[in-house]
């Protein structure tokens, strides 16, 4: 499976901008931008397991299956309802208040987040 792995990211662009647009506080936002984040993914055919750590520390955890409702944790920390979709090999999320696609680029799992007309987007490396 495509995603399977673990993921230590290397670049973030308008994480500061992104991050304010969401409302969150400046701790959290400046907890967030010193943060080692690691993800780990499990995907099993249509069903996917995964899990973020900023700084060895767990943040959340998210199971879905493509095309079906789950219960999920957002950026912030909010749980809600969406249903996971795949669009052209990406794994596309609508949050409550941003959109969220995620695809492997090579050995690189490649992340854009966009509210409004910001774009946030993270790049991770492979580790394992």
């Amino acid at each position: 499976m495509a995603f399977n792995g673990k993921y230590q990211v290397e670049s973030e662009k308008n994480f500061d901008e992104f991050v304010k647009r969401l409302g969150l506080s400046s701790d959290v936002i400046e907890k967030g931008r010193n943060a080692k984040i690691v993800t780990e993914i499990q995907q099993n055919g249509q069903d996917f397991t995964w899990v973020q750590s900023l700084s060895g520390s767990h943040i959340n955890t998210n199971k879905f299956t493509i095309g079906k409702e789950s219960d999920l944790v957002s950026f912030g920390g909010k749980n809600f309802k969406a249903t996971v979709n795949m669009e052209g090999g990406k794994v596309v999320i609508e949050f409550p208040n941003y959109r969220h696609t995620s695809e492997i680029v090579g050995d690189k799992l490649v992340e854009i987040s966009t509210v409004g007309d910001v774009t946030y987007e993270r790049v991770s490396k492979r580790l394992a």
